[in-house]
Parts: structure tokens; sequence; C-alpha cells
């Protein structure tokens, strides 16, 4: 029987990093979005977004096999409640790489070196959605706190992409228009990197049983 438990938390396992990977490459493509505007790009983006909202309801029937079919133990629990709330953050992030992808024909005219900002940013998240999702997998403990501690890069790029625009709109730099733009996508990159955040939370409470929200 825990033979059985084992190999069914292995495809969880690996369903999960098939999420991650769908994931990592919303946010790619997202960042690719911004700098060449194409209707083929904004439409691979959607098709990912749909293909990880499957993936999170395959992931949801794993995971309700596991608890109806086996006898898990307090760790195991622990383990499949973390990847249910995990798997909802991830469908946020396809909905967020999808947000992404609607501002991006507002902004292939726009120069800015925000735009520099907004792609440190995503590749700042596609790392931090990478590590996460690995440290679940690898029940790795140190890499989640990695996760969490890479939050405050994102954050502080975030206040430089705003800090900057409210220079280029005093100046004249920018129209108003674009600026919002740019400054709502650095927001949605932001909440990617708070949903990764998330991510690791739930990681390091699959391996404690503690929640640091709940310290």
């Amino acid at each position: 029987m825990r033979t059985r438990f084992d190999k069914q938390l292995d495809e969880l396992h690996v369903e999960l990093i098939k999420m991650g990977s769908m994931c990592e490459e919303a946010i790619t493509l997202s960042v690719e979005v911004l700098k060449h505007a194409s209707e083929k790009t904004i439409n691979q983006i959607h098709t990912v977004d749909s293909a990880i909202d499957q993936k999170e309801r395959d992931i949801e029937n794993i995971c309700i096999k596991l608890l109806l079919q086996q006898q898990p133990v307090a760790s195991d629990l622990r383990m499949i409640s973390a990847a249910l709330k995990m798997i909802s953050d991830m469908e946020r992030i396809g909905d967020q790489a999808g947000d992404i992808a609607e501002m991006a024909a507002y902004l292939s005219d726009t120069e800015s070196s925000s735009m520099v900002h907004l792609d440190s940013m995503g590749k700042a998240t596609i790392k931090m959605v990478t590590n996460s999702v690995e440290a679940f997998v690898q029940s790795d403990r140190q890499l989640a706190e990695k996760v969490i501690d890479a939050d405050d890069e994102v954050d502080r790029l975030f206040d430089t992409v705003k800090n900057e625009l409210m220079d280029l709109i005093y100046n004249k730099g920018i129209d108003a228009r674009a600026a919002l733009d740019l400054l709502m996508t650095a927001k949605y990159f932001e909440r990617i990197g708070d949903h990764a955040v998330n991510i690791a939370e739930w990681v390091v409470y699959s391996i404690t049983g503690v929640h640091k929200s709940h310290e």
C-alpha cells in the first residue's frame, strides 16, 4: 500500500514540475511580448495559461486520490495540502502573465528604461518560481527560504520602475497612459513574485508543519 502511495506522490511531483515549467514559459513569453508585441506571442501566452488551468485540475485530482485511496500520515497530509495551495498560486501566475499580454499592445511603442527593469523583474520571478517548485520536490527548506528572500530584489525593482516613471511624468518624458500601463505591468510582475513567495512558504510548511503567517 505504501509503495503505491509513494508512486502517486512521485506522480504529484512530476505534475508539479510540469506546472512550474508552464509558469516559467508564461513569464518568459510575457517578458518577450513586452519587447516585441505580436499577436502570435499573445496567443501563445493565453494558450499556456489555459494549459496551466488544466494542469491545476489534474493535480487536484491526484491530491484527492491520495487523500481518499490511501492513509497518509501527518507529514504526507502536510505535503498534499501544501501542493493544493501551491497550484492555486501557480494558476494565478498564469493569469497574471495573461494580464501582461493584454498590456503589451499599449506598450509596444513605449521607449523607457523601465522596460529594462521589467525584463529584470521577469527574469527574477522566473527564478523564484523555478526554485520554489524545486524546493518542494526536494524538500529543501533552505532553497525555499532563498526564494522568500529573493522577493526583496523584485520589490526593489518595482520601486525603481515606479520612481523612474514619476520622474518621466514630471519632466514630461512620457504620457500618462503609457506610464500607467508600465506601472501596472511592473505590479503584475511584483504579484508573480508574491505568489512565488507563497509557494515557498507552503514548502516550508510541508517540511516543518508551521506556516509563516501562522507563527
